[in-house]
This record gives structure tokens, sequence and C-alpha cells, in this order.
């Protein structure tokens, strides 16, 4: 029997008449209002016997619903109140069970077929069945959908969700009270009509319901690509963790499931596959595209000489053995940024992603190498791990001789010349090197020499080509404005000389000791030329100054080679070679007749060392054949 029948013995809840608001007459906001105070958190479970019970309630307050849209409204509240306790879906749910409580017992009546049935007859006289009307199979279509949605948000919210990754299952739960209410007043109002009880047109009721989930389903779709997102990045992530090789490595950031990404190689101008860096090691160049031109000339210097001989072996590493490979990161791939991208790769020598959409890997590039949007290059090696996290201020600083670019590299120079900036600190130089800052250092006995430098040095640091490029170039004469200051540099210079061998490093630090005392008895003056804390160029009088006065004769090489350090020092080893075919420079050993006297180490001491012997070495070149006397 239908519970319609019982109901009839149920006092129906005492209706409030002061103006019951009619729904239609509510915006969504203000629905959304008044349909969130009647939910709290929704931690009750249902077992079949509560369920029962629920269902059943709220069965006989959607049977004595009077006729008119505001009673519609006042039943939904008080089953929301009821459900108060229960999640969004189940609320929805519930008052679908019981709406199909009276819709199956009405479609049961009456595809019964009753001629000769008196039961039947009897059944559908009771159920009243002649005058209850079917409410529409599109309303319980829409229902069933609707329903399926909100299961999906409920699904996916219990999954736990990052807010900050899928942000659309928040902007979701603002339409699922309206969503919930429509569907709750919708079938309020299609089982009045069952029931007979009313008569309401619930193609009103649809059309709010339809506006409300046509919100919802649009927040779900973007949900659905946002979770798809967050699983396939935590799925790279997972494999990003293990590499098979380098390859795969390069997949994880730059490949998805559904393409193949082609590699650009600048230096053919063609595109290639991206197992060319299979068993090689990668400096991986990832930046934007805007003010990197700097770093491109510097990449491609540093191309240039892993080219010069490439099966040299270096720390056991084969300059052949390593690939640099651009990594575009750009929100946005319009027309313009398009544009910028094709100018800049027309001028790198080495290989870049070109991929016109954001690179499946951008958020594991930011959680694995710290990109915050400032270029950098991590060094990978050919089994996928990381050699360096960050090897641009080594590159940039020490150029080639940092190969292969590992952070012990760095140490090893920064070590290899710490003993000379102790020096000077000791000596009270007071040069600040840091950074990419170039500095002449320079001192003599022509004091005609000193000064041609000085201008030469002035006029290179504002040619236009240096100030285009932004280069800073400072000079340092020694003693200039302190006589003593000269005397306590070459001091410590004969200091470290006279320290004990400990290491293979120590042995190379004693040639860069004895080429600069080499220097000092030059008779018109020496230049040293420094880029941070790296020494250059230890250089001799003549051809140091012609390099500066003959600048224009090799300025473009400062935009082809690493910066201005390597292109002076390419010019200067020419004007070495026609100025010196071969000069002789003194070493003290212990002998007799030296061209130059050396006084004591020790402070407390000072006098001029007994000669005993000594030995005559070119130390100005590093040919194998250098004369020796």
């Amino acid at each position: 029997m239908s519970l319609s029948i019982a109901a009839d013995s149920i006092a129906p809840a005492k209706l409030q008449k002061p103006q019951l608001p009619n729904p239609f007459d509510l915006s969504d906001s203000q629905i959304l209002e008044k349909v969130y105070l009647t939910h709290l958190h929704d931690e009750d479970q249902c077992d079949v016997d509560v369920l029962s019970d629920i269902v059943y309630s709220v069965v006989r307050k959607m049977i004595t619903t009077p006729r008119g849209e505001h009673y519609v409204h006042q039943t939904t509240m008080c089953i929301l109140q009821y459900l108060k306790s229960y999640s969004w879906e189940a609320k929805a749910l519930v008052t679908l069970a019981a709406f199909a409580l009276e819709y199956g017992n009405l479609l049961y009546l009456s595809d019964i077929a009753t001629p000769d049935n008196q039961l039947a007859n009897s059944l559908k006289q009771l159920n009243q069945v002649q005058i209850r009307k079917d409410p529409a199979t599109n309303l319980v279509v829409l229902v069933r959908e609707v329903l399926d949605r909100i299961q999906d948000w409920a699904r996916w919210s219990a999954l736990g969700y990052d807010i900050q990754e899928v942000p659309s299952l928040s902007n979701a739960l603002n339409e699922i009270p309206v969503v919930v209410y429509w569907t709750l007043a919708s079938l309020v109002a299609a089982t009045a009509n069952l029931v007979g009880v009313s008569d309401y047109r619930l193609t009103g009721f649809m059309e709010r319901l339809s506006l409300a989930d046509s919100r919802l389903k649009q927040h779900l779709i973007s949900s659905k690509e946002q979770i798809d997102y967050v699983e396939e990045y935590l799925q790279r992530r997972k494999a990003f963790s293990n590499p098979k090789d380098v390859v795969e490595f390069l997949k994880l950031l730059i490949q998805d499931n559904k393409s193949k990404v082609q590699i650009y190689d600048g230096s053919t101008k063609t595109k290639t596959d991206i197992e060319v860096f299979k068993q090689k090691y990668v400096l991986l160049f990832i930046s934007s595209l805007d003010k990197i031109e700097d770093e491109i000339s510097l990449l491609n210097s540093i191309y240039d000489r892993l080219q010069e001989n490439p099966t040299e072996i270096i720390k056991n590493y084969k300059k052949e053995d390593f690939k640099i490979l651009w990594l575009p990161i750009v929100a946005l791939w319009d027309e313009k940024q398009r544009y910028k991208f094709n100018v800049l790769k027309d001028n790198i020598k080495w290989y870049a992603v070109e991929l016109f959409s954001e690179l499946p890997g951008t958020e594991l590039i930011k959680e694995k190498f710290n990109y915050l949007g400032k270029p950098i290059i991590p060094v990978l090696t050919p089994l996928g791990d990381i050699l360096n996290e960050d090897a641009m201020d080594l590159i940039f600083q020490w150029g080639i001789d940092a190969f292969p670019f590992r952070k012990s590299d760095g140490i090893e120079l920064t070590i290899k010349w710490k003993w000379f900036w102790d020096a000077a600190r000791k000596a009270n130089l007071g040069i600040q090197a840091n950074g990419d800052r170039y500095i002449f250092i320079y001192g003599g006995g022509d004091k005609n020499w000193i000064q041609q430098f000085t201008v030469a040095v002035e006029n290179t640091k504002r040619h236009a080509t240096i100030l285009s490029t932004d280069t800073i170039i400072d000079h340092y004469q020694l003693g200039k404005d302190d006589s003593k200051i000269v005397s306590r540099f070459w001091i410590e210079i004969e200091r470290k000389r006279l320290q004990k061998h400990k290491d293979p490093l120590d042995c190379e630090v004693q040639k860069i000791v004895k080429t600069l005392l080499c220097l000092k008895q030059d008779q018109k003056g020496w230049a040293i030329l420094t880029k941070g804390f790296n020494v250059r160029v230890l250089g001799h009088s003549e051809p140091m100054l012609q390099t500066l006065a003959e600048f224009d004769s090799w300025k473009e090489k400062i935009l082809q080679k690493e910066g201005f350090d390597v292109a002076f020092d390419e010019y200067y080893k020419i004007k070495l070679d026609e100025i010196y075919a071969r000069q002789q420079c003194a070493f003290v050993k212990n002998n007799a007749n030296v061209l130059v006297t050396i006084t004591c180490p020790n402070p407390t001491c000072a006098r001029v060392m007994e000669v005993t012997s000594v030995n005559y070495q070119c130390c100005h070149r590093d040919a194998s054949d250098n004369a020796k006397i």
C-alpha cells in the first residue's frame, strides 16, 4: 500500500502562514544562504534501519505539502533541516528514494492490466491512480544526471586534493547547495502532483535546476582537467625519482603521452630526436624568453670550446660527451612569444625543445630545480642523475675552465686562486673582486707605460661595444697611492713560493707564482686581468698594452666568446708571439750572478738574500720546448 494512504492518519506539520517565500522569487545566492544554514558536518553514517526511517519521514513531509510554490519551499527547507547532519549527496539521494516510493507505486499500478482483477482495481481506486499524474520522464532523467554529478563532486572531494591544485572543486561547492535545493524542490513538487494535492508546472522547477546544474557541470569539467593534471604530475614525479637514463628523464620534463616532441638542432638548423642525448651529459638551460641574450652568447662560446679537440679528456670526462639543451618556460605561447622564440632560436648553436605549449613537466622543473624564473643550468649525467643543480654562476665566472661543471670544480678553481686574493688582502690592495666584474691590476717601473696603459683601459671601458654588452671594467695601479704596497704585495707572492708542496694543486699554484715573479722583472711593467675571483691573464707590458690599443681589431670576438676575458686572452697571445720570440726570466734557485735581488720573506729580517745558483727559464709561454739556461 502506498504511503499516501497512511499519510491520512498523520497530522500535518503546523503551517506557518506568515509570508512563506515563493522559491521562484529567490535568487540562487539567497537560496545558497538559506540552504547552507541547514547543513552541519556530514559525519553521520546511514545504516539500513536508520535510512528506512529517514526515507519514510521525508515521504510524510512530501505528501502532505499543500498547494502553492511557497509551501514547496517550506517543505524543502524542512527536509533539509531534518537531514542537516548528512552529506549533500545523501540529502538528494534520500529525497529521491522517498519520491521513488510514490513514483514506483504509481508506475506499478498503472501498468497492471485489470479487466477481471478486482484486487488490482481496488488498489488503483484506493491509490487514486486515475487522478494522479506522471511527473514527466524528463524530470526523472534530469534528477538522475544531477545526482551523478553531485556524487562525482563528493567522490573527488573525499580524495583530499589540495585546493590550490584543484580550485574548481571549491568553486563547485558554491553550486552544490543550490543544486541540492532545486533537486529537492523539484521532487517535492512532483510528489505533490503524484498524490493529487497540486498541479504544478514542473518545467519551472526543471529550468532552475538545469541552470544551477549547468554551472556545476562546468566546474566539474574543470575539476576533472585539474585532477588529471595532478594525477599525471604525481605519476611523473614518481618516475622522476628513479629514471632509467637521461633520455627518460628528459621525456618526463618535455613529453606527454599523446605526442612526440621534436628537438631543434641549432648547429644544423634541423630537427632531431630526443635520443640524441642518449649516454650523454646534458647542460639543461632552463629559462624564459626575456633578457637571455648574454646567456645564449655564453653557451654558444661553451659549445665552441667543447668542439675544440672534442675527444680531449679532462678530469676523466670527454668533452664530446656533453650536450646543451634549452627548455624555454613560457606560460602562454601567443604569436608574440613564438616570434621571440624563433628569433632567439636562430642564434643558438646547441639544442632546444620546440613545443609551443606549456611543458608537461613544468611543475617538476620548479620543484626539482627550484626554478623561479631566473635562468638556471642543471647538469645531468647519462643515467639521469643530477651532477650539478645549477651551474649558471659557475660557468659565468669560470667559463670552460669549470669543465665538467660540477660544484667541486668551482670549489677547486676558487681554492686555486684563493692564495692570490689572500695575498692582495694582506698587502692592503683594497680590491673588491666580485661577480663578473673585470679588473686590470698593473704596475711597473716605466711611468710612461703606466700612463699609456691607464689611458688604454679607460678608452676600452668606455667603448660602445663594452657599454652595449653591459661589461664592467675597473683598473687598479699597484702602489699609486702608497708605494709601500708594492713591496708588501711581492713579499706575499714570494712567501707563497717558499711554501712546501702538498698536492698537485699546490704544484699548479707554484707555476702561477713563478709566472708572476717573471712578470715582475719586465722592465716596463706588467698587468693582470681578473674576472671576479678568476685570474684570467698574467701579462707582460707591451703585448698587454697593444691588446688594449688594438681593441677595434678584436671587439667582435666579445660576442662570440664567453666574454671579454676570453676574447682578450686570445688576442693577447697573438701579440705576445709577435713581440717576444723568446724571453728569459730569472728564478732564484741558489747560485751567483742574477738580474734581480730578492729580500728575505721573513718580515723580521727583510735583508737581501745571498744567491748560490741561478736557473733561467722562459715562463711566459706554455710550449713544451721552452728554453732553459
